[in-house]
C-alpha cells in the first residue's frame, strides 16, 4: 500500500494498532486461564485432532512457544493477537462490501470495544481465535460471492441476477478451515445454506458445479478432523453431543435461568454495546418477517430487496448461533463464548443501523462507552498485577480490603513463578526430576503443571481423574505400572477425600513438601508436592 493509501487509512490503522498494543500489554500481564494452560498441553502432544476440539487451536497456542522457545502466559497468546487483528480487519472489510464506509468503521469500533470479542476472541488463546478468523473470512467471501460492492457513502446498487463463481470453493475453504478450528463452524455453514435456500435470487448457488468443487475441497480440508475421528470411535462428537451434559439432567427450559444467562451475556458484552446489538438483530428479524411472510400492514419504510438480502445473509450466519446457545443456556449449563461468534457476525448490522444515528449521538455513544471500558479493565488489570485491592499490597489504597485467601483472582496460577520457586527447592526438584511421571487431580491442572515444568523435567504430566479429557487418548495408565511418580495439587484440592484416592494405586505414598507463589509478597496459591512409589496397578479412566 502506497503512503497516500495508509493516509486513506490511517483512523482505520489506529484502531488495529491501537487495539493490538492494549490488548498485547493484558497478555502479557492476565495469568494463564485455566482452558488456556491445557491447550498448551495440545502442542505437546500433536495430533490430528483432539477430545474437546479440533486441531487449529494447537497450531494457535503453539506458535509462539515454537518461535520464541519459551512458553509463558504472553507466548502462548501471541497467535490469538495476531489473528483477532486479522479478524477485525475481516469484519471490517465485510461491513465496508456490504454497508459502506461509515458502517464498516462503526463496526470496526463496536468490535474493537466489546470486551467479549476482544479478551475471549482477540486475547486469551482458545478454539475461538481460529474460528472467529476463518468463520470471518468465510463470511467476507460469501458477502463478495453474493453482493456487489456499496459505494462509500453507502449507497446499494440495484439487484442484479446472480451467478455462482470460484468464490463459492473459497468459501468452503475457509468454512473447512472454520470447523477445524471449533464445530460452531458447521453452523454457520449451515446459515449460509439456509441463506440460500430463502433467497430465491441466491438459490441458484445450491445447484451449482461450483458448489460440488467446493464440499469435495471442504472435505479433503476437514481429512485431519474425520481421520482422527475414525480411529477414536469420534469421541469428541459423542462428548460435545452428550457426555459433557451428562450430570445435567434438566430437560426443561428454566426461564429464570435463561435470563441469567442472557444477563452474563450482556456483562460480557457490556450493556451499551450488548442491549443495541441483540435490539438490533431481532428488530433486523422482526422486519425482514413482516415484510416477507406476515400480512400486517406495509411497514412505513420497506427495506428494498438487495438491502433485505444483505441483512438476511447476517441474520442466517450469526442469529442462530447467538440465540441458540443463548436459549440452550435456558436447559444446559453454557459458557458465554459458546453464543458470541453469532453475535460477532451480526455485529456489521448494528454498525449498519448506527450508521444513520446523529453523528454527535454517536461519538457521544463510544467515547464514554470507550473510556468506561476502558477504565473498568484498567482496575481489574491493576488488581490482578499489582494487587490493587489486596490487603497488605503496597499498591492498595488504604491498605486493601480483599484477603488473598479469599481472592478468585487466585484461581489462576502464575506458571512462571511456580516453575522458578519449584527449581529453587533442591529437594523438590530432584524428586520431579527423578520422577518416571508427573500427574495431578484435574485435567486443567496438567496444563499448569506441564506450563510450570517444561524447564525442568521431561517427564510425561497427566491427570488421573474421572474428567481426563484428552489425558485418556494420550496415555495408557497401563504403560507406568511398576514406576515412580510425582502427585502435584493445589491447596483447594489438598483434602483427604481427593488424595486418598490415589493410595491404594501405588506401593508408597508419601508427602514431599509444599511451595507457594506469591503477589506483592502475599501467599496467592500453595502446592502440596506427594512422592508416589511404583504404580501397582492401571488407574481406570471413564472413556
Amino acid at each position: 500500500m502506497t503512503r497516500k493509501g495508509l493516509q486513506n487509512y490511517r483512523w482505520e490503522l489506529g484502531w488495529l494498532l491501537g487495539g493490538l498494543a492494549c490488548r498485547s500489554v493484558i497478555a502479557a500481564g492476565l495469568l494463564t486461564g485455566w482452558d488456556e494452560a491445557y491447550y498448551y498441553l495440545y502442542t505437546q502432544h500433536l495430533s490430528w485432532s483432539y477430545f474437546d476440539h479440533p486441531v487449529m487451536v494447537a497450531v494457535t497456542t503453539g506458535i509462539g512457544p515454537w518461535l520464541t522457545g519459551y512458553v509463558s502466559q504472553l507466548t502462548i497468546r501471541l497467535g490469538t493477537l495476531v489473528l483477532f487483528t486479522g479478524s477485525l480487519v475481516l469484519l471490517y472489510a465485510t461491513a465496508r462490501h456490504l454497508w459502506g464506509r461509515r458502517a464498516a468503521r462503526l463496526t470496526l469500533a463496536i468490535a474493537s470495544l466489546t470486551p467479549l470479542f476482544f479478551l475471549a476472541f482477540g486475547t486469551l488463546t482458545a478454539p475461538d481465535s481460529g474460528l472467529i478468523f476463518f468463520g470471518t473470512l468465510t463470511v467476507f467471501w460469501a458477502s463478495q460471492e453474493f453482493f456487489a460492492p456499496a459505494d462509500e457513502a453507502g449507497r446499494l446498487p440495484a439487484t442484479q441476477p446472480y451467478r455462482p463463481t470460484y468464490r463459492i470453493v473459497l468459501i468452503g475453504i475457509a468454512l473447512g478451515l472454520t470447523c477445524l478450528s471449533k464445530y460452531h463452524g458447521f453452523l454457520l455453514g449451515l446459515g449460509l445454506v439456509m441463506f440460500c435456500l430463502t433467497s430465491a435470487t441466491h438459490r441458484r448457488a445450491l445447484v451449482s458445479p461450483w458448489l460440488g468443487l467446493s464440499l469435495l475441497i471442504f472435505g479433503l480440508t476437514l481429512f485431519p478432523l474425520w481421520w482422527w475421528g475414525l480411529q477414536t470411535d469420534w469421541i469428541s462428537f459423542q462428548f460435545h453431543l452428550g457426555m459433557r451434559f451428562d450430570r445435567d439432567t434438566g430437560t426443561q427450559l428454566n426461564l429464570l435461568q435463561l435470563l441469567g444467562v442472557f444477563g452474563v451475556g450482556l456483562l460480557y458484552l457490556f450493556p451499551a454495546f450488548g442491549l443495541p446489538l441483540w435490539w438490533v438483530s431481532f428488530r433486523t428479524l422482526w422486519r425482514q418477517l413482516r415484510q416477507r411472510f406476515v400480512a400486517l400492514r406495509p411497514l412505513p419504510q420497506p427495506l428494498s430487496a438487495e438491502a433485505s438480502a444483505r441483512q438476511a445473509l447476517l441474520l442466517w450466519v450469526g442469529l442462530p448461533i447467538a440465540a441458540g446457545f443463548t436459549l440452550l443456556g435456558g436447559v444446559k449449563h453454557i459458557f458465554p463464548a459458546w453464543p458470541a461468534p453469532g453475535l460477532w457476525w451480526l455485529t456489521p448490522l448494528l454498525g449498519y443501523a448506527a450508521a444513520s444515528w446523529p453523528p454527535l449521538t454517536v461519538r457521544r455513544w463510544l467515547r464514554l462507552s470507550g473510556w468506561t471500558v476502558a477504565t473498568l479493565l484498567t482496575v481489574a488489570f491493576l488488581h490482578i498485577t499489582l494487587g490493587l485491592f489486596q490487603v497488605g499490597s503496597p499498591y492498595a489504597p488504604m491498605g486493601g480490603f480483599i484477603a488473598p485467601a479469599q481472592d478468585p483472582v487466585n484461581e489462576l496460577i502464575d506458571t512462571v513463578q511456580l516453575g522458578q520457586r519449584l527449581q529453587a527447592d533442591p529437594k523438590l526438584a530432584r524428586a520431579v526430576t527423578d520422577a518416571d511421571f508427573i500427574f495431578t487431580d484435574e485435567f486443567f491442572h496438567g496444563g499448569y503443571i506441564g506450563m510450570a515444568l517444561q524447564r525442568i523435567t521431561n517427564a510425561p504430566v497427566t491427570a488421573l481423574t474421572q474428567d481426563p479429557r484428552g489425558f485418556t487418548l494420550w496415555f495408557e495408565p497401563a504403560d507406568w505400572v511398576g514406576q515412580n511418580a510425582v502427585y502435584i495439587t493445589t491447596e483447594r484440592h489438598h483434602i483427604p477425600e481427593i488424595t486418598d484416592t490415589f493410595r491404594p494405586y501405588f506401593e508408597r505414598f508419601e508427602p514431599l513438601g509444599q511451595v507457594s507463589t506469591l503477589r506483592q509478597g502475599a501467599v496467592t496459591n500453595t502446592f502440596y508436592l506427594y512422592r508416589a512409589t511404583r504404580l501397582l496397578k492401571p488407574y481406570p479412566y471413564p472413556y
